[in-house]
């Protein structure tokens, strides 16, 4: 291995540790802290958005960061060895879009909602919990799009743009925007429960592994 083969391997060892940091976070609020905040105490849930939560979103939001920019650098070795397919534009869009997120609109409504600026915070929370919902949503496409890039049986040399985007990446783009718009003004929905976001996740996986594998 040379010197610029082991830079990249460091890159995607960090890259795995950011994500698992941001993710892992990210199923926290979902799956474990929006549940206690509903059944706290008021001194409980008083003292957890004091000190509790904002420690917890420091460790996401820049587990976010993080796991972008090293994203970032992967992706730019992968279209510079020419091997990058459409599960590899697919799982770099979502987790950009969840990265932008987590800056520009779950954080912001975040700082509202616990109290850290003024504003109304029912509402902030709101906007907030959407976001982060569909971040969840996300987060499973994403995870099998970026391993199956890699994984998936891809010849060495394949690139996706080298003959223009295919029917099937841009209709999975179409989707994911449409969900987007849905984060910044749209509703729960399904997302509602934990149990109906884990259930939504996989269901677009299965939607988007059919769009791009079979039309």
């Amino acid at each position: 291995m040379d010197s610029m083969q082991f830079i990249n391997f460091l890159f995607r060892w960090g890259h795995l540790l950011f994500g698992i940091t941001w993710i892992g976070l990210l199923y926290y609020f979902n799956f474990v802290q929006g549940g206690y905040f509903k059944q706290a105490s008021p001194e409980g849930l008083s003292d957890a958005k004091a000190k509790l939560a904002p420690s917890a979103l420091w460790w996401f939001r820049w587990g976010a960061m993080f796991t972008f920019l090293t994203g970032v650098y992967l992706l730019v070795v992968v279209y510079d060895q020419g091997i990058l397919n459409d599960f590899a534009i697919v799982g770099a869009t979502l987790g950009t879009l969840m990265f932008l997120n987590v800056w520009l609109i779950i954080w912001p409504n975040q700082k509202v909602a616990l109290g850290m600026v003024a504003g109304d915070g029912p509402a902030a929370g709101a906007k907030a919990l959407l976001a982060s919902r569909t971040n969840t949503l996300l987060s499973g496409p994403m995870a099998f799009a970026m391993l199956y890039s890699s994984h998936g049986g891809y010849a060495e040399g394949y690139l996706a743009s080298a003959g223009g985007a295919g029917s099937a990446l841009w209709i999975a783009l179409a989707i994911i925007a449409l969900l987007e718009i849905n984060a910044i003004a749209g509703k729960q929905g399904p997302m509602t429960s934990v149990k109906g976001v884990i259930t939504s996740s996989i269901i677009l996986t299965v939607v988007l592994v059919v769009v791009l594998m079979f039309l």
